[in-house]
Formats: C-alpha cells, structure tokens, sequence
C-alpha cells in the first residue's frame, strides 16, 4: 500500500443503517456467539475425554470443532463491540489482520471438509484397508499439514490484498474485512486481486466441493448395495452429518463469492455472509450431535445421563 492509504481506518457500514434495531441485532449475534463457544467445546472436550471417539474421523471433527471457534472469534466479538459502542470504524492493521486470521480459518476448514469426505470415503467404500491407511501417523501429518496449508494461503491472499490501494472510498459494505469487499474499494491492481480470488474459489471452493460430492456419490451407491438394513443404517448415520455440514458451508460462501457485484445483490450477499461465517460454525456441533449417534452417546455420558 503505498500513500493513496494514508487514511488510518475503514468504516463497516453492514448493520450501522439499523441503529433502530442495534439492540436485537447485538442480542442475537451474542446468542449465535455464545451457543457456537458453548457447543464447539462440548464437542472437543467430549472427543477429548472418551476414548470411544479417539478415532481418525472424530480427529478431523474435533479440529471441524476448533476452526468454528477461531471462525466465529476471528468477526462476531468485533461486530458485538460496533454495534455496542456505535463505533464502526477498524484501522488499517485490524484489518487486514482479521482478513488473515478469517482466510486461514476459511482455507483449513475447505481442506479439512475435504480431507473428512475422503476419510467417509475409505471407510466405506475401502474398510478392509481403512485402519492401514488412516493410522496414527497420517492422521498427525495430516492434521499438521491442514493447517500449515491454510495458513499459507491465507498469506498469499494477504500479500496480494497489500498491493491495492485504496483512494475512492473506505466504506466497507460487509460486517468485518472481506477480501471482497476491499476489492470493490481498491483503485490499483483491483484486476490482479480479482483474479487470486477466483482461483481462489476455484482451488479451494469449487474443486473440491465437485471432488467431495463424486465421492458421495460413490459412498452412497456402495451403501444402498449393502444387504443389511442396520448396515445401510448405521454406514449412513456415519456420513449423513458430514454430507449436510458439506452441503450447507460450500453452498452458501460459493453463492457468495461468485455472486456478481451489484447495489441489488447486498442484502443478499449479507445474508449468505452470515448464514457460513456465523451461523455455520454454531449448527455444525449441533448437526453432527443430533445425526451422528456415537457424539450423542458420548453426550450424554458427559453430561451423565448414561451411565458409562
């Protein structure tokens, strides 16, 4: 960024037009907020503590788990502080900081989904070889390199978003720093910066929500040739949570990033924001606990209403 950024702060504009309605809006962030701390932790700490769910599946669902939380921490307490206080302004280093820290939870969490369907994959397409291929070892290297591949995709995008400048207009339309909303303010390498998120969509969106859903389909065509009814049951009971979570997170942030600009498309575009940033990460624990019936015998006995 060179002197075109020398204004020290953006303005977030998404729900400041509904001063009226601060109050509500503030109460229900902070209940999506609060539900999506309370469950995601529910979920780690129970994979944690009951060696039944130490597994490779429940693995990756507890690290599903852990990057809903940094999803929901990384926009809502900054959107809780604004609509409090009134003050909907964020400098420059806040963010482009948030814009990192949500692009690396957005990474991790497409590859991690990915990683997830291939795993349901092998268990029931492949489950003589399931344990030879998911041993303890991959399932770490895995892990680790999740991670590591969101959070250098998420410098890239930073790096790229550094070279725009802005000088027209620095009211972000958005409820935190979107990438795509910086680049409806930019004035400089703007082409360049569209280009690195649609490959972005591409490689990290589209790809493998196709790649992902031809192994469902597969997944599915091997679970309706199983001859026992409980079999067919419980093989689908496995992959059902994941299959809804995957539907659900692809359709809406695809929706959004493809959605071609427009003063028509805003509300819209809000929505589908909300609908994968926040609301998401808090139905996600609550999906996989109410289909996935070994987390909700493992609940309850957490919460000791079945005996162990």
């Amino acid at each position: 960024m060179d002197n075109h950024t020398s204004l020290p702060e953006f303005f977030i504009v998404a729900f400041s037009t509904f001063s009226a309605y601060k109050s509500y809006l503030f109460t229900v962030f902070l209940l999506i907020y609060l539900i999506a701390l309370l469950a995601n932790s529910a979920i780690i700490t129970v994979i944690y503590i009951d060696q039944h769910l130490h597994t490779p599946m429940y693995l990756f669902l507890c690290n599903l788990s852990l990057l809903d939380l940094c999803y929901t921490t990384v926009t809502l307490p900054k959107l809780l502080y604004m609509l409090l206080s009134g003050n909907y302004t964020v400098s420059f280093i806040q963010c482009f900081t948030q814009m990192y820290f949500y692009w690396e939870s957005v990474s991790t969490e497409v590859v991690l989904l990915f990683t997830m369907a291939y795993d349901r994959y092998v268990a029931i397409c492949n489950p003589l070889h399931y344990h030879r291929i998911f041993n303890r070892k991959l399932c770490v290297e895995l892990t680790a390199a999740i991670w590591v591949t969101g959070c250098l995709n998420s410098l890239l995008i930073l790096i790229a978003a550094t070279h725009m400048t802005f000088c027209n207009s620095y009211i972000i339309n958005q409820f935190f720093c979107d990438a795509k909303s910086l680049m409806k303010l930019a004035c400089t390498h703007k082409e360049e910066f569209s280009i690195v998120i649609y490959v972005e969509v591409f490689v990290f969106g589209i790809s493998p929500f196709f790649i992902s859903l031809t192994s469902y389909i597969k997944i599915i065509s091997t679970i309706l040739n199983i001859k026992s009814r409980d079999g067919r049951k419980k093989a689908f009971s496995t992959c059902s949570s994941h299959l809804t979570v995957l539907t659900i997170f692809y359709g809406t942030a695809i929706t959004v990033y493809l959605m071609p600009p427009s003063d028509h498309n805003k509300v819209l575009e809000l929505i589908f924001t909300v609908l994968y940033t926040v609301v998401t990460p808090m139905l996600n624990p609550l999906i996989y606990s109410l289909q996935n019936k070994d987390v909700k015998r493992a609940l309850k006995r957490f919460t000791g209403i079945q005996k162990r």
